[in-house]
């Protein structure tokens, strides 16, 4: 039975008891601001120039800093390079009070994506990127079996860059020892987040698993499927600017999109889901926290570039 959750208010639970732990695809996004007053004469391309940089974390890092900035208690585990970079990168972790086991692997680079924004408009975005290596990702598999025991919620953000191949042994682990386990995936396999709590793919990563679908029955039934073959507590399906869809054993919950003005998409989903595990860690409700995530990320769209959500802003006193 389908319904509609319209948004109410939801007491602020205790953040700061939750222990949330990312794993997965560490990412530095760096902006580059500046003013676009002519075209090139070597080609029809806009002139930027730069007048302001700034650099934050993306990836699984901008996941852990959204469930920082709610209040959590959160770790990240993952692969960056031994290069200036990955050192920016463990930086802001510092500065965003996130606890960094973070593994530096000198054969390869830190992933930057950089962007390139001219008259408030992204201009370009340049990405560089290498995949770890079997030694580091080993390590890193043994490290995630060492530092369960720490933590009450996971969450594994799948950006397909090769952080998180080791992914199924890491879902078993975790429920193995009775830890919520929410997953973020990527590609068109999604049989390895198999006994996931919750999986949150967007609408073209699940078409791209399921097909097409032309009604709501016809998505109802390839979601609810999916999510009875992976044996998943619930799929949670973002849906842009229809809002979000919660599918459950005994429930199918609908929550139009709560944003007033989308301004930069960027980074949403990594709000989504680190309220969503804030929130379920914090004891609330499968139903309240997607209702709670839904308004983090309607906040979320309204900044630029890859942005966070505070507990203020959501549980507004």
């Amino acid at each position: 039975m389908g319904g509609v959750v319209k948004a109410a208010p939801t007491p602020a639970p205790a953040l700061d008891a939750v222990r949330l732990l990312v794993v997965g695809d560490v990412m530095l996004d760096r902006y580059w601001f500046g003013d676009v007053g002519r075209i090139s004469p070597e080609a029809p391309v806009p002139i930027v120039r730069i007048e302001k940089r700034e650099e934050r974390l993306g990836g699984a890092a901008n996941v852990a800093r959204n469930a920082a900035a709610l209040g959590a208690h959160t770790g990240l585990l993952g692969v960056v390079g031994a290069d200036e970079a990955g050192g920016q990168v463990e930086q802001l972790l510092q500065g965003g009070g996130i606890h960094s086991y973070l593994q530096r692997d000198p054969a390869i680079s830190t992933i930057i994506k950089l962007r390139v924004i001219g008259r408030q408009q992204q201009m370009l975005r340049i990405d560089f990127e290498d995949a770890p290596s079997d030694t580091i990702l080993r390590d890193k598999l043994i490290q995630f079996n060492a530092l369960l025991p720490d933590y009450d919620v996971i969450v594994l953000s799948d950006y397909a860059k090769g952080s998180l191949v080791n992914v199924a042994d890491m879902i078993r682990a975790a429920r193995a020892a009775g830890k919520i386990v929410m997953v973020d995936p990527k590609g068109d396999d999604f049989s390895r987040y198999a006994g996931a709590s919750v999986l949150t793919p967007n609408k073209s990563e699940l078409r791209r698993v399921v097909g097409s679908w032309g009604n709501e029955e016809q998505l109802t039934a390839k979601a609810q499927q999916m999510r009875r073959e992976l044996s998943l507590d619930a799929l949670l399906l973002t849906r842009s600017e229809e809002g979000m869809t919660l599918y459950t054993e005994h429930e199918v919950l609908h929550m139009p999109t709560d944003a007033r003005e989308v301004f930069d998409v960027s980074g949403a989903g990594d709000t989504v889901i680190a309220t969503m595990a804030a929130m379920l860690g914090a004891g609330m409700s499968l139903g309240d926290a997607v209702r709670t995530a839904n308004r983090a990320g309607g906040i979320v769209v309204g900044k630029l570039g890859t942005a966070t959500v505070t507990r203020a802003e959501l549980f507004p006193e």
